[in-house]
């Protein structure tokens, strides 16, 4: 036998008894994964309003199983606090929802302030016959929106950071309500249905000046619901419900599912 062939043999021989005594190699370590403990705060559109399936816990508050949070944070989230509540103010969110917030919070989403400039009411009044209540309200909320929310915002915003200062925190705004001169035959008015729109840019533009001024993200669910709003073909928002008045104006299944989901994926 040739000596290069010895050797090759002894080599292998004892290279079989190294792996024999040493035991088959280690499996590579699993990579490190951080948990992620997200917190959810907010009104009722991050509370899913709207969506139906409402959770029983907190029923007032009507949360639903259908909420873009609870869709994100089953597909994502290691823990998850779902805090929003509907017919939160930004003060409600600051003395009632903050608690779910710690120093292992590392994602937050949030949409507060459409409460705060009386939303609700607002829609009441432009449901009813004439266009002169349903502009004036507006306008009221409008100069809201411009003298009072700043600092509700600021306030509500230094506290989040402030217990959590690790956390990505994302605000979302809220969507145009109506598709002009869209599929609509009865109802507001273009003007009223205009007007509504121009004074959600005024508080979108607010929400997200305060937002990112505390080094949040701002989401825009303007563009994300841009073409199903009411009276488009789609529509992902409730119009007026007649048997069930707090189901008015908010984000369907849908809204939640196509509209919001996405939009807070891409920005977590």
């Amino acid at each position: 036998m040739r000596p290069f062939r010895i050797q090759s043999l002894a080599a292998a021989a004892l290279l079989a008894g190294a792996c024999t005594l040493a035991g088959p190699a280690a499996a590579p370590a699993a990579p490190n994964r951080t948990a992620l403990d997200y917190v959810a705060l907010g009104d009722s559109y991050s509370a899913g309003v709207g969506a139906g399936d409402y959770l029983t816990e907190a029923a007032n508050c009507l949360r639903s199983s259908r909420a873009y949070p609870a869709l994100w944070a089953a597909a994502h989230a290691s823990s998850f606090a779902f805090a929003a509540c509907n017919g939160a103010k930004t003060g409600d969110v600051l003395t009632k929802q903050l608690g779910a917030l710690s120093g292992r919070t590392n994602l937050v989403s949030i949409t507060a302030g459409g409460s705060d400039a009386s939303w609700a009411k607002v829609m009441g009044l432009c449901a009813l016959p004439g266009t002169t209540g349903c502009l004036s309200a507006i306008a009221t909320a409008r100069d809201y929106v411009d003298k009072t929310l700043p600092a509700n915002l600021d306030r509500l915003y230094s506290a989040i950071r402030s217990k959590a200062p690790a956390a990505r925190v994302v605000v979302l705004g809220y969507p145009h309500f109506y598709q002009l001169h869209g599929s609509c035959s009865r109802g507001l008015e273009d003007s009223e249905r205009a007007a509504l729109n121009a004074a959600i840019d005024h508080l979108d533009g607010m929400i997200a000046q305060h937002a990112t001024g505390h080094g949040f993200a701002f989401a825009d669910a303007r563009t994300a619901f841009s073409g199903h709003e009411i009276c488009s073909a789609g529509p992902w928002l409730r119009s007026v419900e007649v048997l069930d008045l707090t189901e008015s104006y908010h984000p369907n299944a849908s809204g939640q599912s196509l509209g919001y989901l996405p939009l807070f994926t891409r920005a977590a």
